[in-house]
C-alpha cells in the first residue's frame, strides 16, 4: 500500500537541519525488455550534507496498475556545489495493453525555493507516463543527458536544454509543465519564475529560455518531453528542474555559432568548436548528445579546459546503423570557473545521417520487360528497395538531405523488393507487359524499418525491343448492334531474331467484346508479316467497346512458335449520361497510345434514333475524359461520335494517331431532383401541432413542382411520406401527430419529372415533446366537490408513472402507476383520510419522446387540508 508521509513531515517541521534541502531535481526513464516488462530507471539530484541521502538507498514507486514496488539505489554521482546524483532501477511487469502513470513522491523538496511555497514542507513527485500498444512496436523513453541543475546570472538571460536523445529514433517535442506535489497533483500555488520579459521553452529544440532573471534565488520548473511516432503519443517525461539565480558581476561565456549538417552514412564528419568569455575567465568546454550515445562508432569531443578561448574537435565516424529520420543532436557545453559563481552557454548542432543512394541502376529491355541491375548495397541493415518509373526521363539531382523520390519528379512507384541484398527487378508491368512505344526510366532508393529513405539512383532509361505488333489505329467505322466494323491498323516487329524465326509468318488476332479483354476469342489468321492492316466486321459495335490481341508467329511447316510478345489496344467507347437540358459524355478508352485531346461531333435525330441527313458538327473538344454539352432540349434525340489525336512518345511512329468512337443516340432527361431545404422545427404545446417552415435558394424554385414531407416520431424511425404540397410557393405546414408530438421531420422538394432525393439522403430535422406532465402543490379531500382529489394538470403523451407518496415521517401513504392519480387523501395502510400537513412525492413520468419512451423524474411537496380521522366515505 502507499506509504504515510505525515510522521516524516511532522518530523521534517521539528528539525530542518536533519531534512532540509533535499531533494532538488530528477525524472523518471524506462526501458523496454519485452512485451510488457520494462526497466524503470529513476534519478534524483539532491543536496548532499543532508542526512535524508542515508535513508534512500529505496524509493517507492507507483507503477501506475494499481500497485506499489521499492527500487534500489544502484549509484551515487558527486557533482559541484554539494549536489549528488542518485541514481535508482528496478524492473516491473505490466498486466497488458493501456497508458500508465509511474509516480515517485519522495518527502521533501528543498527549503527556500522561490516559486514554491514553503517547498520544505512539499511532496518531491516525479511522473512518467508510458503506453503500451503492441501495435507500435517496442519503446524506450528519451535520455535526458544534460543534468537538470544550473545557476543564472541575475538579469541575464538564461538558456537550459535537456539534451533529449531518443535511442528509437521516435520524435521528441518539448512543453512547459507544473512542478508536482502530493499524489503527483500540480502544486498548489505553484508559479512560474518571474522575468523582466518571458519565459518559454522552443517546443522543437528544447531550449528553456529565461529572459530575464529578476530576483536571486532557488527556483523549480517542470518540463514535459514528448515522445511521438507516426503521429501518435506514446509517452511522455515530466522533469523536474532547478536553477539557482546570482548576482554577479561575471558574464557567461559564448559559443561560437554551429552549423547544422546532413552526413551520408559510412561518410566522417568533423568540425571545431569554439568558446570564448567575455572576463577571460578559463572555460570547460564539454558535449552531450546522440551521437555520443550509439554504441556502435560513437561520436568524440574532447572536453578541454583552457583560457579564454577553448577550442575542441567534434569527430563522428558515422554508420548504417545511425541511419534515422529524425536528426540527432550535439549540444555543446561551455562553463567559466569564475570565483563569484560559475555561467554556462550551449550551443546545438542538428545531425542528420542518412542513407547513399543505390549505385550503378542499368535497365535492359525486351518487348515488353524491363530488367533492372544495380550494386550490392553498402547498407546491409536496409529492409529493402523501392522501384520508380516514369515515361521519359526527368533530370533530378537530390539536395542537400532530400530523400527518397518527390512526387513533383514524375516518378511513380510501382513495386517494393525486400531484402538488402537483392541486386535486381523485373518489369513486367504487374504481369500485363509494358506498352511499346515509349521511352521508360527508371530510379531506386533504399528504404529502412524505421521509415528512412536513402538518396535516389542514378536514372536508368530503356526503349523495349521492338519485337512486338505496335497498335496505331482501333477506328470505329460502323455502328451497328451486329454488323458493326472497326478497322485496326498496326507497325510490324522489327526487332525479333530471324535467324530463330526465318518465317514465314502470321499474325493471330483475337478480339473480347469489352475494354480490357477479358474473354479473348474468335481468332483470325492473317498471313505474311507485311500486310498490317484489317477491318474487323460483323461485330456489336453499338453497345459495347472492343478489346483486341495480336500475336506473331512463326509459321515455317513445323511447329508454330510465337514470336515475342502480343499487343494489346481497345476501341474508344462513348456513354453518355442524360441530364436536365444537357448531355455528360463519358469517353472511355484502353489505348496502348496516349490520347492527349478528344473533338465531340454531334447532329439531330428523330424518335426512332434515324440520324439527320446532315453533317456531324463540332460542339467542342476536351483533353479529359468527359464533356458536358449544354444548352439542349430535354426528351429530344441527338447523335454523337468522338474524333481521338493520340500519340506514342518515341518519334519512329507516326502522330497523330487518329480514331473514332461509335455513335450514340441520346436525349436529355431531367434526372437531377432540386435542391434540398433548410428546414426549421416549432411545437405550439397548446394546440399540439408541429409547425414546419422550410426555405430554398432562388435560383432553384423554377425547378420545383411540389412538396413531399416525410415524418417518423422516434429519432431512429423510418421516416414515413405523410403530405404531398402540390403549390410550390407555400412553405410552412402544420402537423398534427396523434401520438406525441416529438419527432422528425424531412421536406423533400420534387420536380414535374417526379425527381427528388431519398428522405434518408437529406437532412432530417427533430423536435422532442413539450414537458405537460406537472403536479399541484395542494389539494382539499374534505368532500366539498372542489379539488377533493390529487390530479395532475392536463398532459399528454404519457405511458405510464410511477408514483410514491410520502409522509413527514418518510412512511408510504399512496403509491400509484396510473397517470391520472386521483388519489382521494386516503391512507393505503389505514384506510383514513391522511392528516393535515406537508407530504413529499417521488414521481417517476414514462413520456413518449423523440428517442421512444424516456423517463423523466418529478419530485416536489404537496399540502393537503382536510378532515383529520374521516373514514373511507361510502
Amino acid at each position: 500500500m502507499k506509504k504515510i508521509y505525515t510522521l516524516l513531515i511532522s518530523l521534517l517541521l521539528l528539525n530542518t537541519n536533519i531534512f532540509a534541502t533535499h531533494n532538488r531535481a530528477g525524472e523518471i526513464t524506462y526501458r523496454q525488455l519485452s512485451q510488457y516488462t520494462y526497466e524503470i530507471t529513476l534519478v534524483t539530484y539532491t543536496y548532499t550534507p543532508s542526512a535524508a541521502n542515508e535513508q534512500r538507498d529505496q524509493l517507492e514507486m507507483q507503477w501506475g496498475d494499481d500497485t506499489f514496488g521499492d527500487i534500489n539505489r544502484i549509484g551515487i554521482d558527486f557533482l559541484a556545489d554539494e549536489i549528488q546524483r542518485n541514481t535508482y532501477v528496478g524492473q516491473h511487469t505490466f498486466p497488458g495493453a493501456g497508458v500508465y502513470q509511474i509516480v515517485m513522491s519522495d518527502p521533501n523538496r528543498n527549503e527556500g525555493i522561490e516559486n514554491i511555497p514553503n517547498s520544505v514542507t512539499v511532496m518531491f513527485s516525479l511522473k512518467t507516463t508510458l503506453k503500451i500498444d503492441p501495435s507500435l512496436g517496442f519503446n524506450s523513453t528519451p535520455i535526458l543527458l544534460n543534468p537538470p541543475i544550473d545557476k543564472a546570472a541575475l538579469n541575464e538571460i538564461f538558456i537550459h536544454n535537456p539534451s533529449a536523445y531518443d535511442p528509437d529514433g521516435d520524435s521528441i517535442s518539448y512543453k512547459m509543465a507544473v512542478c508536482l506535489g502530493d499524489n503527483a497533483l500540480p502544486i498548489e500555488g505553484y508559479m512560474l519564475p518571474s522575468a523582466s520579459n518571458s519565459i518559454s521553452i522552443n517546443e522543437t529544440t528544447g531550449d528553456f529560455i529565461w529572459d530575464t532573471p529578476i530576483q536571486i534565488g532557488e527556483y523549480n520548473v517542470a518540463i514535459e518531453i514528448e515522445e511521438w511516432r507516426d503521429g501518435v503519443k506514446i509517452g511522455s517525461i515530466i522533469r523536474d528542474m532547478q536553477i539557482e539565480v546570482e548576482e554577479t558581476d561575471n558574464n557567461p561565456p559564448v559559443i561560437n555559432p554551429l552549423a547544422n549538417y546532413c552526413v551520408t552514412a559510412g561518410e566522417t564528419i568533423s568540425f571545431e568548436v569554439t568558446a570564448t568569455d567575455p572576463n577571460d575567465d578559463n572555460i570547460t568546454l564539454s558535449a552531450y548528445g546522440g551521437p555520443f550515445e550509439v554504441e556502435i562508432s560513437p561520436a568524440t569531443f574532447p572536453e578541454v579546459t583552457h583560457a579564454s578561448p577553448v577550442s575542441s574537435t567534434f569527430t563522428w565516424n558515422t554508420h548504417c546503423q545511425h541511419i534515422r529520420q529524425q536528426a540527432y543532436s550535439a549540444l555543446f557545453r561551455a562553463e567559466d570557473d569564475n570565483p563569484e559563481v560559475s555561467l554556462t552557454d550551449y550551443e546545438e548542432s542538428k545531425i542528420t545521417i542518412v542513407a547513399p543512394a543505390p549505385e550503378n541502376l542499368t535497365a535492359s529491355p525486351s518487348s515488353n520487360t524491363a530488367y533492372l541491375t544495380w550494386d550490392t548495397y553498402f547498407c546491409t541493415n536496409a529492409t529493402g528497395f523501392k522501384i520508380y518509373r516514369r515515361k521519359d526521363s526527368y533530370n533530378f539531382s537530390p539536395s542537400n538531405c532530400e530523400t527518397g523520390i518527390p512526387s513533383y519528379t514524375g516518378y511513380t512507384h510501382i513495386s517494393t523488393v525486400p531484402g538488402a541484398d537483392k541486386i535486381s527487378f523485373l518489369d513486367d508491368n504487374d504481369g500485363f507487359g509494358l506498352v511499346q512505344g515509349y521511352t521508360y526510366c527508371y530510379r531506386i532508393i533504399a528504404y529502412f524499418e524505421e521509415g528512412s529513405e536513402s538518396y535516389a539512383s542514378n536514372e536508368a532509361c530503356v526503349e523495349l525491343i521492338k519485337g512486338t505488333p505496335i497498335f496505331t489505329e482501333t477506328s470505329v467505322e460502323h455502328t451497328h448492334n451486329e454488323d458493326g466494323s472497326i478497322h485496326l491498323t498496326w507497325m510490324k516487329p522489327t526487332e525479333f531474331d530471324n535467324i530463330l524465326y526465318p518465317g514465314p509468318y502470321k499474325y493471330i488476332l483475337e478480339s473480347s467484346a469489352d475494354l480490357y479483354g477479358q474473354n479473348y476469342t474468335n481468332p483470325i489468321e492473317i498471313i505474311g508479316i507485311e500486310d498490317t492492316t484489317y477491318i474487323d466486321t460483323i461485330i456489336n459495335t453499338q453497345d459495347n467497346p472492343v478489346s483486341y490481341k495480336l500475336t506473331l508467329f512463326n509459321n515455317d511447316g513445323g511447329e508454330i512458335e510465337q514470336i515475342g510478345t502480343p499487343g494489346y489496344t481497345a476501341s474508344i467507347f462513348l456513354v453518355g449520361h442524360p441530364e436536365d437540358r444537357k448531355m455528360r459524355l463519358e469517353i472511355k478508352n484502353n489505348t496502348p497510345w496516349t490520347n492527349y485531346t478528344y473533338t465531340i461531333y454531334r447532329k439531330d435525330a428523330d424518335l426512332e434514333c434515324v440520324p439527320s441527313t446532315e453533317e456531324y458538327d463540332s460542339v467542342g473538344f476536351t483533353t479529359s475524359n468527359i464533356f458536358v454539352d449544354y444548352g439542349l432540349i430535354n426528351d429530344v434525340n441527338y447523335m454523337y461520335k468522338v474524333k481521338s489525336y493520340g500519340e506514342y512518345d518515341l518519334d519512329f511512329i507516326p502522330k497523330p494517331l487518329i480514331n473514332y468512337s461509335q455513335e450514340i443516340c441520346v436525349s436529355p432527361q431531367d434526372t437531377i431532383p432540386p435542391c434540398p431545404v433548410s428546414l426549421e422545427l416549432n411545437s405550439n404545446c397548446d394546440e399540439f401541432y408541429n409547425t414546419l417552415t422550410w426555405a430554398i435558394n432562388d435560383t432553384c424554385t423554377n425547378d420545383i413542382d411540389n412538396f413531399l414531407i416525410y415524418y417518423s416520431n422516434t429519432y431512429e424511425g423510418t421516416l414515413e411520406l405523410i403530405a404531398t404540397i402540390d403549390d410550390s410557393g407555400i412553405r410552412t405546414f402544420n402537423h398534427y401527430p396523434i401520438e406525441t408530438l416529438a419527432g422528425c421531420y424531412v421536406v423533400a422538394p420534387q420536380d414535374s419529372a417526379g425527381n427528388s432525393m431519398p428522405p434518408e439522403d437529406l437532412v432530417k430535422v427533430c423536435i422532442d415533446n413539450c414537458d405537460y406532465y406537472t403536479l399541484p402543490n395542494v389539494f382539499t379531500p374534505n368532500g366539498d366537490g372542489i379539488n377533493d382529489l390529487f390530479i395532475p394538470f392536463p398532459y399528454y403523451f404519457v405511458e405510464k408513472i410511477e408514483l410514491t407518496i410520502y409522509n413527514r415521517w418518510g412512511t408510504v401513504v399512496f403509491k400509484t402507476e396510473d397517470p391520472d392519480i386521483n388519489w382521494n387523501g386516503i391512507d393505503l395502510e389505514t384506510k383514513k383520510l391522511v392528516s393535515d400537513g406537508v407530504y413529499y412525492y417521488i414521481c417517476d413520468v414514462y413520456e413518449k419522446r423523440l428517442t421512444g419512451v424516456e423517463i423523466r423524474n418529478i419530485s416536489g411537496f404537496v399540502r393537503i387540508f382536510g378532515n383529520n380521522g374521516n373514514e373511507i366515505k361510502e
